[in-house]
């Protein structure tokens, strides 16, 4: 897959909104790319770019804990 429509992005906010993140906290670029993307960008939203060489309903499965990873602060 090279780009993602809106039935991807509808079924990455099924994802982002019950962990509390708004539509407008998360950018979800239409592109994908190898390997994929998250980060947080200077603004403080979420940016994602799905992965192009991984099956998207395989990819999907792993965003959620990718996402609590990613939002968590380290213990120390």
């Amino acid at each position: 897959m090279k780009a993602i429509g809106l039935k991807e992005i509808e079924r990455i906010f099924t994802v982002t909104e019950p962990l509390g993140l708004s539509r407008e906290a998360v950018v979800i670029r239409l592109r994908t790319a190898t390997p994929g993307a998250l980060r947080i960008l200077k603004d403080g939203k979420l940016e994602i770019v799905v992965d192009s060489a991984i099956d998207f309903e395989e990819w999907i499965k792993r965003l959620e804990p990718e996402i609590r990873r990613l939002l968590s602060p380290e213990p120390g």
